[in-house]
């Protein structure tokens, strides 16, 4: 057994309301096993014996959208991959008055476009660095929505190839 880590993009944000007791009993009609959602913003801890990563993910959307009527994105990984990028996170993530986050994208041409801004951020309000498959962004808080990075994350054409989570959040997951 494989224990993954499934991170929903947009819910309980913008109208589209899941309650977790209602997404555990999704994950464990798909046959997985001791299921367990960590605070209410999509992220779900569940073991399953399978390994093919793509179709876990594809099963997980197509029962979402089935169920919770919404066009839903996911992105799944193991835990060890999840260690690793917090092991990774290349900013001191108890900068005190700033916040650490995490985007997640499989799709190497999303990380290069989100990249290609990194020389017009503002040093003094964030910054960002590339890892493997994700990108690390550290940013003022307060400035989260406000800020160039931010305003950038946010356009319609990424919401089905990222997601982002706070460091924080990914630790919970590791607990």
């Amino acid at each position: 057994m494989t224990r993954y880590a499934a991170l929903l993009r947009g819910i309980n944000v913008g109208g589209i309301n899941i309650k977790m007791a209602d997404l555990r009993s999704t994950f464990a009609d798909l046959g997985f096993e001791n299921v367990k959602t960590v605070l209410a913003s999509g992220n779900v801890l569940f073991d399953s014996d399978r390994d093919d990563v793509s179709t876990l993910k594809s099963e997980i959307e197509s029962a979402l959208r089935a169920e919770f009527r919404y066009e839903a994105w996911v992105f799944v990984l193991d835990l060890d991959a999840v260690r690793q990028i917090v092991d990774d996170y290349p900013f001191d993530p108890e900068r005190e008055g700033w916040h650490p986050y995490v985007l997640v994208t499989p799709e190497p041409e999303v990380l290069d476009t989100l990249l290609s801004i990194r020389d017009e951020l503002d040093p003094e309000v964030e910054r960002i660095q590339a890892g493997d498959g994700v990108l690390y962004w550290e940013v003022e808080r307060g400035m989260t929505l406000k800020s160039r990075f931010g305003k950038s994350t946010g356009s319609a054409k990424l919401k089905a190839s990222t997601t982002t989570r706070n460091l924080r959040t990914l630790l919970k997951l590791l607990k």
